[in-house]
């Protein structure tokens, strides 16, 4: 999706974080201990170690992914592809989410800031690919365009990797910075996007929905605040917006 300069007319931004798949049974990989799946992130989820790691790496990321069979989309994901298909290019979706959920709500022009579990990528070639909910096979598997296998990963960006869509991200928060748009923060804690620092001192309508208040960002800075699940407050958002 192509977000252009700010055209005078009204946006909405909606930006989620693992909250908003909570409630569909998809738990967020950093456990309370700091462990992603009792896996040290170093070991499964750095752009420095990640081949030194390599079998580890696609099991984790295979048990990640063939996990999404036994879920579905929310209500929360299906409010925010209501909200999309009726506002079309005016309403950008971005996420830290890998997932697939807001696709399979319907959801299109979906910007994945920290890439799709159900892609795979070679670093080799470059070549990105659709696996679905499938395991990676590091017996058989390789890259159907290069035949490389050492340099496949799954389509994730890794910590100490680079984050391509983040321009997005930054493009659309600034077309969004304006007394008539709407900005609505979901699921989000706020310490890897730092969402408070991208909202400081801008005049459009901002909405915060988390289950409880987060230290990384200040609710005085927001004109609506829901402490609740996502799957209640996505719909009455939904029904509350109007341009």
């Amino acid at each position: 999706m192509k977000i252009h300069r700010y055209d005078g007319k009204k946006k909405i931004l909606i930006f989620s974080g693992a909250g908003i798949s909570a409630e569909s049974g998809i738990k967020t990989f950093r456990d309370s201990n700091g462990l992603w799946e009792n896996h040290k992130i170093e070991d499964i989820c750095t752009q420095s170690s990640w081949k030194k790691n390599f079998e580890q790496v696609h099991k984790f990321y295979n048990a990640r992914r063939t996990q999404l069979l036994s879920v579905e989309p929310n209500e929360a994901h299906k409010a925010v592809a209501r909200i999309k298909e009726k506002y079309g290019d005016s309403c950008y979706v971005v996420t830290q989410n890998v997932d697939d959920m807001f696709e399979r709500a319907g959801c299109k022009d979906v910007i994945h800031v920290h890439g799709e579990i159900t892609k795979m990528e070679c670093t080799a070639c470059g070549n990105v690919w659709d696996i679905g909910y499938k395991a990676f096979d590091i017996s058989l598997d390789k890259c159907p365009k290069c035949g490389s296998l050492k340099g496949v990963k799954p389509f994730i960006v890794f910590f100490g990797g680079q984050a391509p869509r983040y321009i997005d991200m930054y493009r659309a928060f600034e077309v969004c910075k304006n007394k008539d748009s709407i900005v609505v923060i979901v699921g989000t804690m706020g310490n890897v996007v730092p969402v408070e620092s991208l909202l400081e001192n801008t005049p459009c309508k901002k909405i915060l929905n988390n289950l409880e208040l987060s230290p990384y960002i200040n609710e005085n800075h927001f004109d609506e605040i829901h402490y609740e699940r996502a799957t209640r407050t996505m719909v009455k958002i939904e029904q509350n917006i109007s341009f």
